[in-house]
């Protein structure tokens, strides 16, 4: 036989007697009640202090406190558990009972109205109605946790988040909250998500936001805001040395190696923080503040924290404007080529051309060492290259062809490009388009470019270099300088870097080194390129050290193709 639970019930009534009568009809009922009195309000809340109940019978009209203020009081309470409350009254107002139900009392019943029925009824329909408010409620927390948090990792979305910034960052506001955010970018987290698979990086942003999680606050705001992108929300911070000892404990607690499986991983991220006020007047100013102080730590090195200076939104806004400016460009295909001419040192002849890209004639101009990089990270280069492709080709096409001479371009290749197969039969496509021989197009690819992607690399450079293309390998003898790239790569031409004519007649090593260099090239029947050079002493210094090809100032600068053209001398 089933086990009837005890019904607990609080009745909250002044009147003696009505108390009684709820009593009596109470106990009428088939199964087991137990009931305590209170006269008051006061005492009705004390006895709920001392046992817990599933309904409260609540008279509305009592001295010094009625019935419709205890249930509010009830209902701001999160300990109150799962008790119904029904509301009695000896007034039949359909306005009094509204204002009961809106107050959070399950049901409202008459005095007169207290048979045995009815009452029963009353009791058991609050009870469903509660229920049915707790599991609407408990849904309503449900959703709201999915909508606030992130699914992985358990921490706060960007959309609460961004809440929260509103919370402390309120427009004005009189009395500000001093407010540091610090968001941080995973480095490398693509490269391990792409070679270990999805589930490995999920385990990775989980160790990485415990480890962090771990040093902060309860109560300062952290989020992940998508991918491998987080933010920390710290209050009661004023200064930048206070935020940035906060940035360099969460990196010195990534330092531990990360096991995901057999697979030790490091983890390290780039940290850009702001204050406000120090530096932002409002939450906007603030994000974009912090994410310009992150992107130059990216841009310095990896690991590392930077906190937000003027000086670095000036930075900023200029690599913004060149993005803005490569897109631009690049649909209107504005920009400009010149060719600096190629001499050949022992007979002081002009033997060919190097074509330069160079951003159009604006009043914001930015130089090729500049714009090129942000190009190869936004993945313009790929359009930028063949545009530089095709327009050298071009050239050199019309320069053949107009003085039936064999003058040779030079084009530089970015070590992006080379990762793309595509690159390889664009270049020959575009030779044979404009009817150029291979002899005559010089390929120049950095020393850096050996050592990405090897495999690819080099596969590219070998199908160019059998196709008949020279390949050139440029800024020799400055950063990784490997002979083994000479002995292992299709290299036809070494240009020596023109850092290395940075040095007057005391600087004995520097030149030592470069006449090293230039025998060693000799030697192993490289074409060696000195580039840089800007007066007669480099001129005759490389003359003397019987260097083959040279191109700088002394000779002349790079220039449009009308200009050189107009200079009948120079190329006719």
């Amino acid at each position: 036989m089933e086990m009837r639970r005890r019904l607990d019930v609080l009745v909250v009534d002044d009147d003696f007697a009505d108390r009684k009568i709820i009593r009596r009809t109470i106990a009428e009922n088939d199964y087991d009640v137990n009931v305590v009195d209170a006269s008051s309000v006061d005492e009705g809340l004390a006895k709920l202090k001392e046992q817990s109940f599933d309904v409260i019978l609540l008279d509305y009209k009592m001295p010094n406190s009625n019935g419709l203020q205890m249930v509010e009081n009830l209902r701001s309470r999160a300990d109150l558990g799962s008790v119904a409350i029904v509301m009695m009254s000896s007034s039949d107002s359909d306005q009094l009972a509204v204002a009961c139900l809106e107050a959070g009392a399950q049901d409202f019943i008459l005095k007169s109205d207290l048979q045995k029925l009815n009452l029963q009824r009353a009791i058991v329909h609050a009870q469903k109605r509660f229920e049915l408010e707790h599991k609407l409620h408990q849904n309503y927390l449900d959703v709201k946790h999915i909508a606030e948090k992130d699914p992985l990792t358990g921490l706060s979305n960007r959309h609460h988040f961004n809440q929260l910034m509103s919370l402390l960052i309120q427009e004005g506001a009189d009395a500000r909250v001093d407010v540091a955010l610090i968001l941080l970018d995973l480095d490398n987290f693509k490269f391990i998500n792409d070679s270990l698979g999805h589930d490995a990086g999920d385990r990775l942003l989980i160790e990485f936001s415990t480890r962090v999680k771990s040093l902060l606050r309860r109560h300062e705001g952290f989020a992940r805001l998508g991918g491998d992108e987080f933010a920390i929300i710290l209050t009661g911070i004023k200064t930048p040395e206070q935020v940035e000892q906060v940035a360099l404990r969460i990196i010195h607690a990534l330092h531990q190696p990360i096991m995901i499986g057999d697979n030790q991983l490091s983890c390290n991220a780039s940290v850009g923080a702001a204050l406000y006020p120090l530096h932002a007047q409002n939450k906007q100013q603030l994000v974009k503040f912090a994410d310009v102080a992150m992107y130059a730590a990216k841009r310095a090195g990896k690991g590392l924290v930077r906190v937000y200076d003027e000086g670095m939104h000036k930075n900023f806004s200029r690599q913004y404007d060149i993005q803005v400016g490569l897109k631009k460009h690049l649909e209107e295909a504005s920009f400009n080529m010149h060719f600096q001419p190629v001499i050949e040192l022992s007979t002081g002849k002009q033997i060919g051309y190097e074509a330069l890209i160079r951003w159009p004639d604006m009043t914001s101009s930015f130089v090729p060492d500049e714009f090129i990089p942000i190009a190869e990270k936004n993945n313009d280069i790929h359009a930028i290259g063949e545009w530089v492709i095709d327009n050298a080709i071009r050239q050199i096409a019309l320069w053949q062809k107009h003085t039936k001479s064999e003058k040779f371009i030079a084009i530089n290749i970015s070590p992006i490009q080379l990762q793309n197969d595509k690159v390889t039969q664009y270049i020959i496509q575009r030779a044979e388009y404009y009817q150029v021989k291979p002899e005559s197009i010089v390929l120049e690819i950095t020393e850096t470019a050996l050592f990405e992607q090897q495999q690819m690399i080099k596969q590219s450079i070998q199908v160019l270099a059998d196709y008949g293309f020279s390949i050139s390998l440029d800024d020799f003898g400055v950063g990784y300088s490997s002979i083994s790239h000479l002995i292992n790569y299709p290299i036809d031409i070494v240009k020596l870097d023109k850092s290395l004519f940075k040095m007057d007649e005391s600087e004995e090593k520097r030149l030592a080194v470069f006449e090293a260099l230039a025998n060693m090239l000799k030697r192993l029947n490289m074409t060696v390129v000195a580039e840089g050079i800007e007066t007669e002493e480099h001129f005759k210094l490389c003359q003397a050290l019987n260097i083959d090809h040279g191109q700088g100032y002394f000779f002349a600068k790079p220039a449009s193709a009308e200009d050189i053209e107009s200079q009948h001398t120079v190329i006719f």
